[in-house]
């Protein structure tokens, strides 16, 4: 089998992006750098691209020729060992530099992105009160420095929803747990209720809600996921193959074998059927935000 046709593509996708961003900052073009590390031009081109699997001293090699630190270069090498791997776990910790977040190098390349939460209010539509408390409560004994970081790094993550060009098309199904949850208190969680229905009004963006009576749907079965799709090339074929993620307590599951993305765009497809419609769904949330608000 070709080298890199096996495994998983998150992984070699995301350290393409790094070593790409790595060369511009290097003031490099992709003939300088193939000169330097003495390989070919095309080489550099389908490792930049994701197709092909890296060795983690190749990595190492590339990091020093472009200036990379070396807690980056370590976090890459780490990466460069998961290019092989057939689902990715990426399991977060302290060799990881502020900003090393697969997930949100995903997220910023998307073209659509459709999402299903079942307990808390999804990252990308958190407000700055609400993501503090997750944040908190996520990492037990967290220092105000390190808090105050990863709460920033989550508020700039909104900025694409907005950004002049190709925002991406973001759905959210929402179950009614998450919006009757207190997290933070009753001022916090109004304001962030309230923040669903302004963004809920973008022109990208539609928030739907799953409510109780709805009984059983997919979205019990699955957990919450994320379908992230890419912009097509050219020729009309899609840049990269769609991703589905999943969020766990100690890291994110990353999967994009066809057979199953196409699992979870059926359970998708079911939980976002079962949602109340658009105008329904703001009804619901103006309606639990007036509880949060009178207590």
């Amino acid at each position: 089998m070709a080298e890199g046709t096996t495994g998983s593509t998150v992984p070699r996708r995301q350290l393409g992006r790094y070593l790409r961003d790595l060369r511009g900052r290097a003031r490099l073009t992709v003939k300088a750098a193939a000169q330097k590390l003495e390989w070919s031009e095309p080489k550099i081109w389908r490792i930049e691209t994701g197709q092909t699997s890296l060795r983690s001293l190749d990595v190492k090699a590339m990091c020093e020729i472009y200036g990379a630190s070396a807690e980056l270069t370590e976090a890459l090498m780490g990466l460069a060992k998961e290019t092989k791997a057939r689902g990715w776990w990426h399991a977060y910790g302290d060799v990881i530099p502020e900003g090393f977040d697969v997930y949100v190098g995903l997220e910023e390349a998307a073209a659509s992105l459709s999402s299903y939460e079942s307990d808390i209010v999804p990252g990308l539509l958190q407000t700055e009160g609400y993501a503090r408390e997750v944040t908190r409560t996520h990492i037990r004994g967290i220092d105000e420095e390190d808090l105050d970081g990863r709460v920033r790094l989550r508020i700039e993550r909104q900025t694409l929803l907005t950004r002049a060009t190709d925002p991406p098309r973001l759905r959210v199904a929402l179950s009614e747990a998450v919006l009757r949850r207190s997290i933070g208190g009753r001022e916090v969680m109004a304001e962030q209720l309230a923040h669903l229905i302004y963004v809920s009004e973008l022109p990208n963006v539609t928030i739907r809600v799953v409510p109780f009576a709805a009984g059983m749907h997919s979205g019990v079965v699955t957990g919450p996921f994320v379908i992230l799709r890419f912009p097509v090339n050219g020729d009309g074929a899609a840049s990269e193959p769609p991703t589905v993620y999943a969020d766990g307590y100690t890291g994110g599951l990353y999967l994009d074998k066809p057979r199953e993305v196409e699992q979870y765009d059926a359970a998708f497809q079911g939980i976002w059927e079962t949602a109340l419609d658009d105008q329904a769904s703001r009804r619901l949330i103006s309606d639990v935000a007036g509880s949060h608000e009178n207590g």
